[in-house]
């Protein structure tokens, strides 16, 4: 059987109409795709706008729109106090993590914070109860005598002169009571914060419970 030439195997490509992937561009015919363009130009272009085309004079109005679209939007009407929603505010909702005194005790509370706020710079001395210097059970127990609540003269005994309360639901006012031999005491001012006589050589002051470590606070009362 006779081997086919190049030329012969293009021959049958050109008559078949078929392409081989990768082969050369055919040559010679005209692809049946590529049509001829008229040498007159004009006949590509319609001789006026499509019947459809919606045209208009330069500067004028757009069609369809009113002068009425066009006008400014009529300002909303002003609240008033009666139209916003009434929004009581809830204790403890919003940035005041500790309960405060219930309404009750909440003069009482006061009042002992007040007389120990106005301590606050005083020397701290072993034993005193006052008034130019204190201990820290000489400052709990002159804190809540204002208020006609006599409490003991020793921390320790002091721990058995009121309700013992969670941390969780400690009010100003209570008693914080610290080391294992509750040699220490403060009185809860609020937020986690209490006032207190540190020992011998520093100043009456207000600072957080936390100041020796959380594990350091054994518990804490509420004078009765």
């Amino acid at each position: 059987m006779p081997t086919p030439t190049a030329g012969a195997y293009q021959a049958d490509l050109l008559t078949s109409g078929t392409e081989t992937y990768g082969a050369a561009p055919a040559t010679g015919v005209t692809a049946p795709y590529a049509t001829p363009l008229s040498a007159d130009l004009t006949a590509y272009h319609a001789s006026g706008p499509s019947p459809d085309m919606t045209t208009t004079t330069h500067g004028a109005g757009l069609p369809g729109i009113t002068a009425s679209a066009l006008a400014p939007p009529a300002p909303a009407a002003a609240l008033t106090p009666g139209d916003l929603p009434a929004a009581p505010h809830t204790p403890g909702a919003y940035a005041e993590p500790w309960p405060k005194p219930a309404s009750g005790r909440s003069t009482q509370a006061e009042r002992v914070i007040a007389f120990a706020r106005a301590q606050i710079g005083l020397p701290c001395v072993w034993g005193a109860v006052g008034p130019g210097s204190y201990d820290a059970a000489g400052l709990a127990q002159a804190a809540w005598r204002t208020v006609g609540v006599s409490l003991p003269r020793t921390t320790q005994a002091q721990w058995s002169a009121g309700v013992q309360v969670p941390l969780a639901d400690v009010q100003v006012g209570d008693l914080v009571f610290f080391q294992e031999d509750l040699g220490h005491v403060g009185i809860w001012s609020g937020d986690g914060m209490m006032i207190h006589a540190p020992g011998p050589g520093a100043l009456i002051r207000e600072e957080s419970v936390f100041f020796a470590g959380q594990s350091a606070i054994k518990g804490a009362i509420r004078p009765a």
